[in-house]
């Protein structure tokens, strides 16, 4: 990925070093790539260099930083407040899961934040990375094991 330079939608709420839950912010740091998410129904799976799994129209992501599965994947409906990666827009289409607030999990710190499809406009997203279709796919099959977010 070295000298490569793709355009990316960042946060609303910017890069912070102390991100929180809620903020919008992208956080600072070197972000690993853990695995990545795709809707089988609208494209093959990425060429990439970490696990691939295909979603569930049930997929979720928990954000409520009072339950127990506080930033991981549900399925929904869930009893916790969370989002549907299943979506009827393209931007969670492909979904690269980073390393943040993972290990360990702390409540408030931060959840759900992903490296995905970039709207048309490149809005801002709510604290994730977000590339073009292409891009993405690119980056994923070139081996991008991890982002580094500098602030």
């Amino acid at each position: 990925m070295a000298g490569r330079i793709m355009r990316a939608a960042l946060g609303r709420g910017g890069v912070r070093a102390e991100k929180t839950e809620g903020d919008g912010a992208t956080p600072v740091g070197l972000l690993p790539l853990r695995r990545v998410l795709y809707r089988a129904d609208r494209g093959p799976p990425p060429a990439c260099a970490v696990p691939v799994e295909p979603l569930a129209p049930d997929d979720g992501w928990c954000d409520d930083p009072a339950h127990p599965d506080y930033n991981r994947m549900v399925r929904r409906p869930h009893p916790a407040r969370g989002e549907a990666l299943w979506r009827e827009d393209q931007v969670y289409d492909l979904i690269g899961v980073l390393g943040w607030n993972d290990s360990p999990v702390v409540s408030g710190r931060g959840s759900a934040i992903f490296l995905h499809v970039a709207r048309a406009d490149f809005a801002p997203t709510d604290g994730c990375i977000a590339l073009l279709p292409a891009d993405l796919r690119t980056a994923l099959a070139l081996g991008l094991r991890e982002i580094e977010v500098l602030g």
